[in-house]
């Protein structure tokens, strides 16, 4: 990937004695979009009010140019959405729709909430990032920032998802670049620093050339929302766009100025100066800033303004900034103000050079590089870590930017926080301690279970899995059988489609018979199988530590209540095999009682699920192809209350 000659020169120091042009965009009616029955709800109209009020009271509004918020179109919306998804929102604004049904319409997507309200400021949003963009696209403005809400960056191409109805920032940018070519836009930079994934910017974009896509989150092995593989750095483009996607997946939260400024320094700033950009675009999410509820990261203002300014030296300072995340009305507001005295060229920056980047950074900076290598040849060459250019204090800016960050109160976060090195700690002693992981499902298909350990899928599977952090094989397979009842329920999953899945009564009963494969692995590696069995958000400490593994031992199982809605949160202990301890992970009793109820549906599998538990029966010389069939088929056939009360 070659640059071209083009409009990427840096602004010139005469810039630099004057404000730039910077738009603003405001307006009271996004604010009518709101969570009826949440009124705590993180996303709320406070957000861009906080923000508005701050900008305000520094004096800043009056330095920008204010400009009207306008609504989207629908064939605008149509260059991403789908025709379904965009009728979708515009009905939830009907006076005739009681407000239960819109709570019901939103309980079927992923972090949705819906009121008469949202329709009108999902336009909005939309259309105002398109107004702004237009305009600094066509030179009227030299930047902008919309501050719009709901945000867009998870909102995909036929479904709303994590708050976002409409991506705002890939309707905008697709009309750019398709609809209105005589601006001269060609190649777009979109930068995405909220803390989550930007998983629907990168979809749209997948495959175009035209659209570097970046995005800097937290991954944590693909259990920090939005979660699964989508995030990961081996998601690199498709076809034409290969090359074109990049993700930079933390491993965990604590990560701050110094961690973000190294990604930048060693991954995206080179890139984009061989990709030389027409205009760049910021998805500006404020939720990894220090003191976010959601984040649990630790980024200042001071960060997020330099963070900025070094993109500032691409297509001639042509930035567009939208509104994404961030939930902590004080971080949000100081970072916002941050970022515009930037756009305005208030306090040129460089960095201060007093802390260094988290082991783990230069981990996941050195994996992304050799990915992304082939593509963008800058990355191929020697990474320095003990030099970072740059690293001055200038001017006394430092303190100036940080005093909003007083009033903050912290919840968990502590100046020196070391989430790594206690996060490198429990691994390193939980993989010298052995169990036995015994499981009933589609884990006994040594195949299946080996992307749980490695990552990726086998065939039949819907979706890949993150794998464990250590990806060593089972020091050992062996076969058992245990008194416990094996059943198929629940509707479907992501990772096989519709169909029941495997559950272990988790009371023994001497009249049943359930086929296990026991692997022997470590508790460091059982604390991320358990992790991925449950599709949960995030964690930095060990779920099952040595304190629970003595306690399954003594009560016979351990139920993780942090793993609220997860299927397999309860461990079952089930003896000792080789003095080890025999573990493995089913539902809880609660669970049990909605399954016999009727409550939760009980469902015989899918086709493609049970050849898959089939198989490794067969392979695994516990049963001929017959007899695995007659087992799964009594197992899905057999009413749940034989045998199990």
């Amino acid at each position: 990937m070659e640059s071209e000659e083009g409009n990427g020169s840096s602004f010139g120091e005469a810039t630099r004695t004057r404000d730039r042009r910077v738009g603003l965009i405001y307006d009271e009616r996004m604010r009518g979009h709101f969570s009826v029955d949440d009124l705590d709800h993180p996303e709320s109209p406070d957000r861009i009010r906080a923000i508005w009020d701050r900008l305000n009271s520094s004096a800043l509004t009056q330095r920008c140019v204010v400009l009207d918020a306008r609504y989207v179109e629908d064939e605008q919306l149509s260059l991403v959405h789908s025709k379904y998804h965009v009728n979708l929102i515009k009905n939830i604004i009907s006076s005739t729709m009681p407000q239960k049904k819109r709570s019901r319409i939103a309980a079927k997507f992923n972090s949705i909430y819906f009121n008469e309200g949202s329709s009108e400021a999902a336009s909005l949003a939309a259309g105002s990032v398109i107004e702004v963009m237009e305009k600094v696209a066509n030179g009227e403005l030299d930047s902008c920032f919309a501050i719009v809400r709901p945000p867009g960056h998870h909102a995909e191409e036929t479904q709303p998802m994590g708050f976002c109805l409409y991506n705002n920032v890939a309707v905008a940018t697709s009309y750019l670049l398709n609809k209105r070519q005589e601006l001269g836009i060609k190649k777009v930079l979109i930068v995405d620093w909220d803390v989550h994934h930007g998983n629907g910017t990168q979809k749209m974009f997948y495959n175009d050339p035209r659209v570097l896509f970046f995005s800097v989150h937290r991954h944590d092995f693909g259990t920090f929302y939005p979660g699964g593989y989508d995030g990961s750095y081996e998601m690199t483009g498709k076809g034409p766009g290969a090359g074109y996607n990049i993700n930079v997946p933390w491993e965990g939260g604590g990560r701050g100025d110094a961690d973000y400024l190294a990604v930048w320094d060693h991954i995206l700033v080179p890139v984009a100066k061989e990709f030389n950009p027409d205009m760049v675009v910021v998805s500006a999410g404020f939720d990894a800033a220090l003191g976010d509820p959601l984040g649990g990261c630790q980024i200042t203002p001071l960060g997020y303004s330099i963070m900025l300014q070094k993109l500032m030296e691409f297509s001639g300072g042509k930035i567009a900034m939208a509104l994404e995340g961030g939930y902590n009305l004080n971080s949000i507001a100081a970072s916002v103000e941050a970022c515009v005295e930037v756009l305005l060229h208030d306090k040129p920056l460089v960095r201060p050079s007093e802390n260094n980047p988290l082991e783990s950074t230069w981990r996941v900076i050195r994996q992304v590089r050799k990915e992304l290598s082939s593509y963008w040849p800058t990355l191929g060459v020697n990474l320095d870590e003990e030099q970072i250019s740059g690293l001055q204090q200038v001017d006394g800016i430092i303190d100036d930017l940080l005093k909003p960050l007083e009033a903050l109160e912290l919840v968990g976060a502590t100046k020196d926080i070391e989430v790594d090195s206690a996060l490198s700690s429990w691994r390193s002693e939980f993989s010298k301690v052995n169990v036995w992981y015994a499981t009933f499902g589609s884990n006994m298909n040594e195949s299946r279970f080996h992307c749980y350990i490695e990552g990726g899928q086998m065939a039949r599977m819907k979706k890949p899995c993150v794998g464990s952090r250590d990806k060593s094989i089972p020091k050992e397979i062996i076969w058992k059988t245990v008194p416990h009842r094996l059943f198929f329920a629940r509707e479907g999953s992501t990772t096989w489609g519709p169909g029941g899945v495997a559950f272990l009564h988790p009371v023994a009963d001497a009249k049943e018979k359930a086929f296990m494969c026991l692997y022997k692995i470590t508790l460091e590696q059982f604390n991320d199988v358990l992790i991925q069995e449950n599709a949960v958000a995030s964690f930095d400490s060990p779920v099952v530590d040595l304190t629970a593994l003595q306690t399954v031992q003594t009560e016979n199982h351990f139920t993780v209540h942090s793993f609220k809605g997860g299927w397999y949160n309860n461990v079952v202990y089930l003896g000792k095999e080789q003095d080890l301890p025999i573990l493995t992970m089913t539902c809880t009793l609660s669970d049990m009682d909605s399954f016999v109820s009727g409550r939760f549906p009980v469902n015989p599998p899918s086709k493609e699920y049970a050849d898959t538990l089939v198989e490794g029966l067969v392979q695994g010389k516990q049963l001929s192809e017959e007899e695995a069939l007659a087992y799964i088929k009594e197992a899905s056939t057999k009413p749940l209350q034989d045998g199990c009360s």
